[in-house]
């Protein structure tokens, strides 16, 4: 599955990007060209909200690639926002927060198969109705 990306621009204070797909090793530099030429359309102080309830899956990759995102709003005194995230993309936030992943992973490899794992753990409990 590939990356499809869609942004919207109600005021120069406030840009929306849609992710839809897979966001992985292979699609990142997608969503970072995307970045690199919304944000700077962002006013200063203003929000970039990246609308995730359609994006099925998330690597490490994605993770450094919203890390950059958020770094350059705030340098900027601007917020950015991630909204909707499926359930097994929540998860690997949720991971990603209460774990220092850098600090139990060997490599990137690593995390990756983990996270992937994780996801898949998740969409499958939705299938059979577990919660």
């Amino acid at each position: 599955m590939t990356l499809t990306l869609r942004t919207e621009s109600s005021s120069p204070n406030r840009t929306t990007l849609w992710l839809q797909g897979r966001l992985d090793a292979e699609t990142f530099g997608e969503l970072d060209e995307a970045l690199g030429t919304i944000m700077p359309t962002v006013a200063d102080g203003g929000t970039l909200v990246l609308e995730l309830g359609a994006l099925d899956y998330i690597s490490s990759a994605g993770l450094r690639s919203f890390a950059k995102a958020r770094k350059s709003m705030r340098e900027r005194h601007g917020h950015t926002l991630l909204l909707n995230p499926q359930p097994q993309v929540r998860k690997v936030f949720d991971i990603v927060k209460a774990v220092p992943v850098n600090e139990v992973f060997a490599n990137t490899e690593e995390l990756d198969d983990y996270l992937d794992r994780m996801q898949r753990q998740v969409i499958e409990q939705q299938e059979h109705g577990e919660g």
